[in-house]
């Protein structure tokens, strides 16, 4: 994978939205800082931080066997038939469960699926090998999953611009809440927060109010573009 150009207020910033963009913690990133910016002065002449930034390089099959292993352990627990197939996939360990029961295995929101995917990263890089991130999968579910919440973003867009009113979704993992964000961070008519307590919190979309400076600057200059005549005729009658 080729290095990515992200900007950032700071290179911190610069680097929380690589690993947003990536899925990856920053310890699994190559990060070259090509600027540090500048606030300019007065906050004239400010310049964004850049880096370039990609995953870090790994890959060897002793890994992939030991992450499937530590999953096809835990999931003799759940006492249903599966079989877990493991590849490299963009510098990530991908399990995928081929299983009739692939339903108790997602669980409500794919939460079964999640905590089943944190567990196994746990115990993967406290002994694995070398370092990697995995991503456990079954039926396809996360993309499913994605492109619903791709559509749910959506509809509370267009629900927000349409009534000028805040749309807010229903609870929300954190991954979820994620794509949502993602999903309309290009829209400029909306802008998105995430709110509530816990760990299943809403997302809430917010139009962007319309300026209307710009017609009032017209209406003053249209006024003050009068002609003299027309000006001095109102003053005669």
């Amino acid at each position: 994978m080729s290095a990515m150009e992200i900007e950032g207020k700071s290179v911190e910033e610069a680097i929380e939205t690589a690993c947003q963009r990536l899925s990856l913690p920053a310890d699994e990133l190559e990060i070259e800082i090509v600027s540090h910016g500048s606030s300019g002065i007065f906050g004239i002449g400010t310049r964004n931080a850049k880096i370039l930034v990609s995953p870090k390089e790994s890959g060897d099959a002793t890994s992939l066997q030991e992450a499937k292993e530590i999953l096809e352990n835990i999931l003799t627990h759940f006492q249903i038939p599966a079989k877990v197939e493991a590849n490299w996939v963009e510098n990530r360990i991908r399990l995928d469960i081929a299983s009739n029961g692939s339903g108790l295995l997602i669980g409500k929101r794919g939460q079964t699926l999640h905590s089943l995917q944190y567990i196994v990263n746990k115990i993967y890089n406290r002994r694995g090998t070398r370092k990697a991130h995995i991503i456990i999968d079954t039926e396809n579910y996360r993309e499913r999953r994605r492109q619903a919440l791709i559509e749910v973003a959506r509809n509370l867009a267009n629900r927000a611009k349409k009534s000028s009113k805040p749309a807010t979704s229903s609870p929300l993992s954190a991954y979820d809440r994620r794509i949502i964000h993602l999903a309309l961070k290009d829209d400029r008519e909306v802008r998105t927060k995430s709110k509530g307590d816990g760990v299943l919190r809403k997302v809430v979309v917010f139009p962007v109010k319309k300026e209307t400076s710009s017609r009032k600057r017209g209406n003053r200059h249209h006024s003050s573009t009068r002609s003299p005549s027309a000006a001095s005729g109102s003053r005669d009658k």
